[in-house]
């Protein structure tokens, strides 16, 4: 048998993902409104 199908529960905590996953989207959204607002003072 192969060593990795003896233990295929994951261990991760749920709690640690679900705040990884929330940063990480809100700093992408918060990186295209960064972006447009310099190209809005760009553009005056």
């Amino acid at each position: 048998m192969n060593e990795f199908e003896k233990d295929v529960q994951y261990k991760g905590n749920d709690v640690v993902d679900s705040i990884k996953g929330f940063t990480f989207s809100f700093l992408f959204f918060f990186l295209i409104f960064a972006i447009g607002v310099v190209i809005s003072f760009i553009g005056q």
